[in-house]
């Protein structure tokens, strides 16, 4: 039923301008705004629904992961935007927050709202 229909995914924020700025100004993401809603063009073409939510609570999953080269590299440049990278317990990070036991490398984030994302690197 909906093979050839184009879906998007979308999660709240309770601060619209605070996600414009973080996405676009932070973490460089191209973003728009129509009718109170910012949609965030990521790579590929993929696009993903910012909607405003005064009664947000943050998701307690990772919403977006953003696949790097360099988990190192990309881990610093955001530290140097303002980023402040999440611990959490039975996730041994490394000195730079960086979980590199099983699976991808990944360093955790969160935007203003506290939905959590992540980088991650393949090994």
């Amino acid at each position: 039923m909906f093979g050839s229909t184009p879906a998007f995914s979308g999660f709240a924020v309770n601060d619209i301008e605070k996600a414009r700025h973080f996405y676009g100004d932070t973490l460089g993401l191209t973003v728009e705004e129509e009718h109170g809603l910012l949609h965030l063009r990521l790579a590929g073409g993929t696009t993903v629904l910012i909607y405003p939510k005064p009664d947000h609570t943050p998701a307690s999953f990772t919403i977006l992961n953003f696949p790097v080269d360099d988990i190192d590299a990309a881990v610093d440049e955001l530290g140097r935007r303002g980023v402040t990278f999440e611990r959490y317990p039975g996730m041994e990070a490394d000195e730079k927050a960086v979980f590199r036991g099983g699976g991808p490398y990944i360093a955790w984030f969160t935007d203003p709202a506290g939905n959590v994302l992540s980088v991650l690197q393949d090994r």
